[in-house]
């Protein structure tokens, strides 16, 4: 499981950059807090955060229960092709929001396969074990 525990960390640091750019841009473009309108890069920017703490809820449990379930190699894989999707979704959504859909599928998808490959682990434990 290091590797998940890496890639934990690595995801929570991600997103602390992004947070870090959200309070940058608030700066740069006289956002002032707690105000998440104004100024349309600035929104840009706060939107990435918002939706990347939003695919978060999604990713870290199914990263955690897949990796000790049913492979960690696999969801530290998994994993950074998350991290992967979330870094190509900000960059295209701050440029153009409509050029997001490659960074969204990225991460979007891996979460749904550890979410399906927990379900079939899930599935097969309980029909082995109602066999036994």
């Amino acid at each position: 499981m290091p590797f998940v525990a890496i890639v934990t960390v690595l995801a929570l640091l991600q997103f602390f950059y992004l947070s870090f750019q959200v309070a940058r841009a608030r700066g740069k473009y006289g956002v002032a807090a707690p105000a998440t309108t104004g100024n349309e890069v600035f929104e840009r920017h706060f939107r990435v955060q918002m939706n990347t703490q939003e695919q978060l809820i999604l990713f870290l449990p199914a990263l955690w229960i897949f990796g000790s379930y049913v492979s960690p190699l696999w969801a530290a894989a998994l994993g950074v092709v998350f991290m992967l999707g979330r870094a190509i979704y900000a960059n295209a959504y701050v440029k153009d929001p409509k050029s997001r859909s490659l960074g969204f599928a990225l991460t979007i998808l891996p979460s749904f396969a550890m979410m399906i490959g927990i379900l079939v682990w899930a599935i097969r434990a309980i029909l082995i074990g109602a066999a036994a």
